[in-house]
């Protein structure tokens, strides 16, 4: 008789271990609390699904993007690397195509279609299916021995796969069931924390500026208890009530691991194309010819409206002065405002409302080799649950896939 597997949760994680299991011989069980499967996927990348990363098979660049215990994903990633998701899903009819950053999405900038091919794979493989919520682990003797739903249905197997995500988009279903059901049987979770999320800031302007998207822009990250900084970018970005989010925000966010108020500022870069002088030679020109009137209506020649009134505060210049009484120690302020805008940081947004949760089921805990657990025998896990996250750019859903896929392999040869 085949070995029969349980999956708990059906995001990217969890399809991918139920399909691969079946695959590979076994008879899967998935339960998932909602009526559909995979519905954090469907808002990936602003619905688009930015699916996975093209590295191939390097590795070593994986782990790199990977600042949440990456060395412990070197096995999941060999047995099933980026080119594997890409020939997967294009195997299953999804065409996809390549971007900045090597990020890769489906041609149709549509998540659905991911999501139908997850659908797709584990129907044809046979996959049973159980709209119930899993709410304990059943096991004898330190090992696994099935699980307990919402409905007091009782399922028996002889292996489990917890793939239930993190705690980010509770209304996914990424509520934290699985840290409980790993803390149930012995396991230690680590501290839960937002990541890849937008960011709280001091400054008040934020909000006055909310809605502003800023393009083609830099950012530093500057880590005040240690006196470094800590990571750079270029690209998009975007004020909220509370602070910043965008890309280039998410990114940023990644790095802040050990948060504390105001112990990360960010250094906006209005005019990067532009050096300090050849800054300086423009407003020149534009105050030249424009001698006579106040510098906040020159400025808007340069800068975005809203930001005007803040860069001149910053720059302490009164909004109300006259090109012609700028003096060369006061354009030096503005230049300097302008190549560095800086924002404090408070805190991380919401949990619920970042795109990962860093922090999880302790990684020594768990077998890299096969995903099981080194406390109770026959218990796997996938995704998010573990604590492993990394940066944006595809590689959290190929976290998924990848740990999905080898517990799947794994839980399917339990005898």
């Amino acid at each position: 008789m085949s070995n029969k597997v349980i999956v708990i949760g059906a995001g990217a994680a969890g399809t991918m271990a139920a399909g691969t299991a079946a695959e590979n011989g076994a008879d899967v069980l998935l339960i998932e609390r909602n009526d559909k499967i995979a519905r954090k996927v469907m808002i990936t990348g602003k619905g688009r699904c930015n699916v996975t990363n093209d590295i191939g098979d390097d590795v070593q660049k994986f782990i790199s993007n990977i600042p949440g215990n990456g060395r412990f994903l070197y096995g999941a990633y060999s047995s099933f690397n980026s080119q594997d998701v890409m020939y997967f899903f294009e195997d299953y009819g999804v065409e996809l195509k390549v971007e900045r950053g090597n990020r890769v999405f489906p041609v149709t900038d549509k998540a659905v279609d991911i999501v139908d091919a997850l659908n797709r794979y584990i129907t044809d493989m046979g996959v049973k299916r159980k709209t119930e919520r899993v709410v304990g682990i059943l096991t004898e003797d330190n090992c696994v021995k099935g699980v307990v739903t919402d409905l007091g249905n009782e399922y028996y197997a002889g292996s489990v796969i917890i793939a239930t995500g993190g705690l980010s988009y509770p209304k996914t279903g990424s509520s934290g069931d699985g840290y409980k059901f790993a803390e149930s049987v012995g396991h230690t979770v680590t501290q839960l924390r937002p990541s890849l999320s937008a960011l709280v800031c001091r400054e008040g302007f934020c909000s006055d500026c909310m809605g502003l998207s800023l393009k083609n822009v830099g950012i530093r990250v500057v880590d005040t208890k240690k006196k470094k900084e800590i990571y750079d970018d270029f690209g998009e970005m975007l004020f909220t009530h509370f602070g910043v989010s965008g890309p280039m925000i998410l990114s940023a966010s990644a790095h802040m691991r050990d948060m504390e108020k105001e112990r990360y500022e960010i250094f906006i870069d209005l005019k990067p194309a532009l050096s300090e002088e050849k800054l300086d030679a423009r407003i020149l020109r534009d105050f030249s010819d424009n001698s006579n009137k106040s510098i906040s209506n020159v400025l808007a020649l340069l800068l975005p409206k809203s930001l005007i009134s803040p860069v001149l505060k910053l720059s302490r210049i009164k909004q109300s002065e006259k090109i012609n009484q700028i003096t060369k120690e006061m354009r030096k302020n503005l230049v300097n405002t302008i190549k560095n805008l800086k924002l404090t940081v408070m805190d991380f947004n919401n949990i619920n409302e970042a795109i990962v949760t860093s922090g999880g089921v302790k990684i020594n805990e768990i077998n890299p080799k096969t995903m099981e657990s080194k406390i109770c025998k026959g218990l796997y896990f996938a995704g998010e649950v573990i604590d492993c996250d990394g940066y944006t750019g595809g590689f959290n859903l190929q976290i998924a896939f990848s740990t999905g896929h080898l517990a799947g392999i794994s839980a399917s040869n339990i005898e």
